[in-house]
């Protein structure tokens, strides 16, 4: 369960009743459009369905029994959210839109290069910036991954800006070969990786482009700056950092 302060109000009235559960706002939407696969006890603030949240008022068993078929409350309150309401107030608003506009820029900071840098990262204060420059703003009640998009067609007449990948050779020396490799093939996709006569590990990964230079801080902090990197750029040429 959630705690009840991350929680909204679903609230369906139906044949004079009214009836309120209290749930993950994000889990609510997607709830709404069947496209909800969790299990429901690890987004509600409380397996019960309420007259008045607010109050602890419950309905009449009859009521359930009238509009739902049953007074089950996990058969009901997906039900609840389906056919209601999302309830929020302004300060769930405000914290909701905050805390999705900190998704967002992380994201697109992950993601996003400038090709006039030779696709170097945006850093995310300057992401930052150029959203306050636009008239773009989250939307508290859809998913982040639905706005990146406009966000992005807000930011291109601000800042150079798209999405792209990027794919690195590493060289890993003996010393670090063991327990560093472990680390960096997480990282991405690990496209191929060699093991050298010398015990050095070879590793080549794709990634978001704008999680570079946390790719170099990982592989710097793990071999103690002793590895090598290498932008490949087509499969003839290399880019040597």
């Amino acid at each position: 369960m959630i705690p009840l302060e991350e929680a909204v109000t679903a609230r369906l009235e139906s044949h004079g009743e009214r009836f309120e559960v209290l749930v993950d706002p994000d889990a609510a939407l997607a709830i709404k459009r069947g496209e909800f696969d969790g299990d429901l006890e690890d987004v509600i603030a409380a397996e019960d369905v309420f007259e008045d949240a607010s109050r602890g008022d419950r309905p009449a068993e009859s009521a359930l029994e009238e509009v739902f078929d049953t007074t089950e409350p996990l058969e009901v309150i997906p039900e609840v959210i389906e056919r209601g309401e999302i309830q929020i107030t302004a300060e769930q608003r405000r914290e909701m839109q905050e805390q999705k506009h900190k998704q967002l820029v992380n994201r697109i900071t992950r993601n996003a290069v400038n090709p006039q840098m030779d696709n170097a990262p945006h850093p995310p204060e300057r992401i930052e910036s150029a959203l306050e420059e636009t008239d773009f703003r989250i939307d508290p009640m859809e998913p982040v991954e639905t706005q990146v998009d406009d966000a992005l067609d807000a930011l291109r007449p601000v800042i150079p800006i798209r999405f792209d990948e990027v794919t690195i050779a590493v060289q890993v020396p003996a010393d670090y070969a063991g327990s560093a490799q472990s680390q960096i093939r997480q990282f991405g996709e690990l496209e191929r990786e060699e093991w050298q006569n010398d015990g050095s590990w070879v590793g080549v990964l794709t990634f978001p482009a704008g999680m570079q230079n946390e790719f170099y801080d990982l592989v710097n902090e793990i071999t103690s700056g002793e590895a090598e990197t290498q932008i490949i750029k087509d499969e003839d040429e290399l880019q040597t950092r």
